[in-house]
């Protein structure tokens, strides 16, 4: 079970969104380095994990606060904007089985609060996610 949780927790950071930046362009969020924290919460798990903290280069062009990984098999089902809200929803296949990911945040600036709920044949996860801009990208 510790296992299927960490190997759940990694696909946390699998799933990326690149979107077309002329379409995005009124959305209210500051491009640049952001720090994000994640926290897990998975029915029935007696204990509760640490947040994890990272940091991302955020800009128009990829705002889907996810990390990639290249050799992750995953397909984009949707993304969109609304107002400052980005939302997604992606299928990637795992040695575990297909795990489908459906995200939202809502940007404020230099602020974001969002979810992403990843969903596997016999698990739900939820991760609750918060960013701040702490800066220009490196």
């Amino acid at each position: 079970m510790l296992r299927r949780m960490f190997i759940v927790t990694i696909f946390v950071f699998v799933v990326v969104g690149v979107c077309s930046g002329s379409v995005f362009a009124d959305i209210n969020m500051k491009e640049g380095l952001w720090e994000i924290t994640t926290q897990m919460e998975m029915p029935g798990m007696p204990m509760q994990l640490p947040p994890q903290i990272r940091n991302k280069c955020i800009t128009k062009k990829d705002m889907v606060p996810q990390k990639t990984e290249p050799d992750q098999n995953c397909k984009w089902l949707k993304k969109d904007i609304k107002g400052d809200t980005v939302t997604w929803k992606a299928l990637c296949q795992t040695d575990e089985g297909p795990v489908e990911f459906n995200g939202k945040v809502t940007y404020k600036g230099e602020t974001f609060d969002g979810v992403l709920i990843m969903k596997g044949s016999d698990m739900e996860i939820t991760n609750k996610m918060s960013g701040r801009w702490i800066g220009k990208c490196k």
